[in-house]
């Protein structure tokens, strides 16, 4: 049977995730998925753990050889793709109950290409979930907004899409190592039909040591997302930028109302420091 989705999983010494992860396909109990299991030439027990398992199930696929980072294991796995859908499945995260049935169900009903997107939990390393992402609005204008008024799709444990979407807006950016996925769904969502249902379907562990923890832990994931975010803006065509900033001048203005609102017990004393200090330089000039 040829498979219909093909799930891809980059790793690189996955060794705590990867048998969790292969089972957790495996647990969906899909009858028309693939796993493809990309491996950046790992030297812990990673590629034991994938050979132990690929030697019994056959819907497991797997290469092993060094590559460029985690988008150029992606597009290996998109090279390798059977299946007319795409699921992409970070080693560390993984689905709720039977979403990929669920899934095929819906894309019976889209046209192609099409990008399908759910809800997302987020767990931190306690095990405890810490948040839920429901991108609901996904237009790109919508998107560009910024992720406090319209959050965009945080994983892809949580969206799908047609393989065909690939040939119209190209692959992952090779040469991006942090928003790679942030930049295809602002492509994605202006050629596709796309979809959001309001269900959970993935989940996301933010977890201490990943690279993504530590960009955000450092600040850096917020600067490189705003300048993406810019470069999608600057190329809004006149019209539609014209109508975007006027948005964004009131959304950005009430933010800082919100939050001078919710801040006030430290902004005043501040504000008033600032003018005594300026009140201050003004007498010395003067008494000069």
């Amino acid at each position: 049977m040829k498979p219909v989705i093909s799930v891809i999983t980059p790793v690189f010494n996955g060794e705590q995730f990867i048998q969790s992860c292969i089972q957790v396909v495996l647990d969906q109990h899909c009858p028309a998925v693939e796993h493809l299991i990309i491996d950046g030439g790992s030297n812990d027990r990673t590629l034991p753990i994938i050979q132990q398992y690929a030697a019994q199930y056959p819907h497991i696929r797997w290469i092993s050889q060094p590559d460029r980072g985690q988008s150029d294991a992606m597009n290996k796995g998109i090279a390798l793709a059977q299946g007319d859908i795409i699921a992409l499945l970070n080693v560390d995260d993984y689905y709720e109950p039977n979403v990929l049935n669920q899934v095929l169900q819906q894309f019976q009903t889209l046209s192609e290409p099409a990008l399908l997107v759910g809800n997302c939990q987020i767990w931190n390393e306690h095990g405890q979930r810490i948040g839920l992402n429901r991108p609901e609005h996904l237009k790109l204008t919508d998107l560009l907004l910024g992720q406090n008024i319209h959050p965009f799709p945080l994983n892809p444990s949580a969206y799908f899409y047609h393989r065909s979407l690939h040939q119209t807006i190209g692959l992952y950016d090779v040469n991006d190592h942090y928003s790679m996925d942030v930049d295809f769904l602002f492509r994605a969502v202006q050629a596709a039909h796309v979809r959001y249902v309001d269900q959970v379907w993935g989940n996301y562990r933010l977890m201490p040591g990943t690279k993504t923890f530590t960009d955000c832990h450092q600040g850096l994931n917020a600067t490189r997302l705003e300048q993406l975010m810019n470069k999608y803006r600057r190329q809004l065509p006149w019209g539609v930028r014209s109508r975007f900033e006027v948005k964004y001048f009131f959304v950005k203005t009430g933010e800082r109302i919100q939050y001078f609102a919710q801040h006030q017990d430290e902004i005043w004393p501040k504000l008033r420091a600032r003018v005594q200090q300026w009140i201050s330089k003004m007498a010395i000039s003067n008494d000069l």
